[in-house]
């Protein structure tokens, strides 16, 4: 298996996973939406015998803390083709994805996702530091981990994914 960023021959296959991984169009579209504007910091995908199988993409976030903001990432969507989920693509894009961010020098990356899968890589509940989403999400599911030493100090707020999430309904 290959992990590499996308090409733009790779935009059907990455629309037809999210597509197939989440069993409707909205995640594909954001994805669309937001390689669109220019809002796909880090968008991997996995390659399976010539084949994409999965795809992870990164995307800016804004944590409003009063007097200022904080800007790192938001992941999201991630999918892998359900035939090839549970072999460790997934976990693959997450840590090459994740190991990108860092070396760029992100400070962190937040998502709304599973509460038992996250955290084997280092993900945390966001509440721990204060951080919380403009709407209503459950506290386990809405994470973060910092990627530099001291990227989450003192930054409590209200996090913004890019306004495409807000566009695709």
């Amino acid at each position: 298996m290959k992990i590499r960023p996308e090409n733009t021959d790779d935009i059907q296959a990455i629309h037809h996973i999210n597509t197939q991984a989440f069993g409707r169009v909205k995640e594909a579209e954001l994805a669309d939406a937001l390689r669109a504007c220019g809002a796909a910091v880090l968008s991997l995908v996995a390659e399976e015998k010539e084949e994409i199988v999965g795809h992870a993409l990164f995307s800016p976030v804004r944590i409003e803390t009063g007097a200022e903001e904080a800007r790192g990432l938001g992941l999201g969507p991630i999918a892998v083709l359900p035939e090839y989920q549970r072999q460790g693509i997934g976990s693959a894009l997450m840590e090459t994805g994740l190991a990108m961010c860092r070396e760029a020098g992100h400070p962190f990356v937040v998502l709304v996702g599973h509460a038992s899968y996250y955290p084997r890589f280092g993900f945390e509940r966001a509440s721990h530091y204060g951080l919380r989403m403009p709407f209503e999400v459950p506290d386990e599911a809405f994470m973060v981990i910092a990627l530099q030493p001291g990227a989450l100090e003192n930054i409590q707020g209200v996090v913004h994914f890019h306004p495409a999430f807000d566009e695709v309904e």
